[in-house]
Parts: structure tokens; sequence; C-alpha cells
């Protein structure tokens, strides 16, 4: 693809590198100058093609990855280049109704200032609401499950089941269970909707008694859900217990956290760079970038 240049974005070198590799791309690194007012600019240090991949997870400090973005994509348009942004992890994703008067519905503003600045299309992974995608003239959402799998089949797992920390990730773990030629179940989690705090219901309704589980999840935060689930697992009587998840946010000390609370090991895609990104997206997200341009 000759007329194809990969932009590494600020917050994603690494997984930008993989991308153009597996394209056979051009790569052209953003520089980035934070001033001491926190301003930023941003400089392409080499030339735009006829078609522009802009790598950039906006993983915290989100506000910040997401303006680098737009300039990046901004810039390639002016250019005369056709802008794909491939946005792994994509914030405000959660934001996409507005619950209470007044609020803003977030991700439709991201959708609008994404396109205003340049960007024609836009690939993501394990979009957190799939309602968020009607916001978005061309996006494309892959699945992390599959590649998720394949590392589990490569791991020593006694009995695996796959497991989802509530109902809403059913689905998810049905399809890694699939995949993984096991069975799974959705734990039941409720929240306090005063305090926040989150309860799992310790009746899981299947015989888990040394079996190892994976808690399959689209992204992990603070990790308080993870670590509920694990320790409700572990009073059922599971063997080892793993986690795995597209994005690896891991707010504050929640990888601490999670490991006290009897998890083996977390395992995430490189979609947000860091000790527990163990699966490559980059040939997927080459492949998908390549189809929407």
């Amino acid at each position: 693809m000759s007329d194809l240049t990969v932009v590494a974005g600020p917050s994603s070198p690494e997984l930008a590198a993989r991308v153009a590799a597996h394209l056979d791309a051009a790569l052209v690194q953003a520089e980035l100058r934070v001033f001491s007012d926190g301003e930023s600019k941003i400089r392409l240090a080499g030339p735009v093609a006829g078609r522009c991949v802009i790598v950039q997870s906006t993983h915290p400090p989100t506000d910040s990855h997401l303006l680098q973005a737009m300039m990046m994509a901004r810039k390639c348009a002016d250019s005369g280049a056709k802008v794909c942004a491939v946005i792994p992890y994509l914030a405000y994703a959660r934001q996409d109704r507005a619950f209470l008067e007044g609020e803003v519905v977030s991700v439709a503003l991201v959708a609008k200032l994404l396109e205003a600045s340049g960007v024609a299309s836009v690939v993501t992974v394990d979009i957190h609401s799939e309602a968020a995608l009607a916001y978005f003239a061309r996006i494309k959402n892959i699945s992390s499950i599959p590649l998720l799998a394949l590392h589990a089949a490569k791991m020593n797992l006694s009995g695996p089941i796959a497991v989802s920390p509530d109902a809403g990730g059913a689905a998810r773990a049905e399809e890694f269970a699939r995949l993984l030629k096991t069975d799974s179940i959705a734990l039941k989690k409720s929240r306090d909707r005063t305090t926040g705090d989150v309860t799992v219901d310790p009746n899981i309704g299947a015989d888990v008694s040394g079996r190892d589980a994976i808690l399959v999840d689209d992204m992990i935060s603070s990790g308080g859900s993870i670590v509920k689930a694990a320790e409700v697992l572990k009073n059922n009587g599971a063997g080892r217990v793993y986690t795995m998840c597209a994005h690896a946010l891991m707010i504050g000390d929640a990888t601490k956290k999670i490991q006290a609370a009897g998890v083996q090991e977390i395992i995430a895609t490189n979609s947000i760079p860091g000790a527990h990104a163990k699966v490559d997206l980059g040939p997927a997200l080459a492949d998908a970038a390549r189809a929407i341009l």
C-alpha cells in the first residue's frame, strides 16, 4: 500500500509500529511538545501520503490523547490525505445517552469533533456501548475475544470455565467459551446507586470446584467488579483465577487490589500499553484499517 502512511500517536507508538509493519506502510512519528502552561503542540516528523492511518488510543490522560488525535487528523487532512483514526480504546463510549437533564451525550460530541478534524473513518476495539456506534458516520468495531481466546488456549489451564462478572457481559463470555471449547457462566452483580458499592451474588449457579476460572470483560478500570467476582469464585472452590480484557485501564491501585483478591494473572490486549498488554492487536487493526479505507 504505497500511498498509505501510518502516524504513530504519542499514546500508541509501539502499536502503531506493529500496524505499519503489517500494512507494509511508511511509519511517521508524531512529535509531542508540552509547554509550561499545559498547552501542547504536535509535529509530524515526515510527509503523509494519499491515505493516512492515525494510531492513537485515548486512555488517560483521556482529554489530552483525544485532542492529540484531532491535531494529527487535521494535519493529515490538510495535507490532502484520507484519514482513518485507529482508536483501540475509545474514550467517552460509556457516555452514550443523557441520564439526567442537562447532561451532555459526550460520545456524540467526540464523533462530531473527530469528523470536524478530518477523520473519515474510525476503527476501535470492543467499544463499551454499541449504542455509541450510531453517532459515527463510518466506524468499525472489532472484537478482541478471538485473540484473547487464542492466548488462553496456549495456557496450561485445568478445566477452564469462562466467567462474565455481570449479566451484561454474558454474550462476550459465551463467545470466548465457544472458541475455547468450554462452558461459561455470568455472575449476578448489583451496584448501589447512592454509594456506588458493588456486590456479587455468592450463589453462582454452577460447580466451579477445582476449575480454572477466566473472568472475561471488555475493560478493567478501578478493578472493583473483578475483585468481587474473584472473591466469589474463590469462595465457591475455583482453582486458579485469571482475568482477560481488551482494555486494562488499571486506575490507581487496581492491579494490587486484583492480585490481593487471588487473581493469578491479568491479561489484556495492547490497546493500552503497560505490564498487562500481552495480546497484540496490530494485525487485526491493520486488516480493519485496510478494509475501511
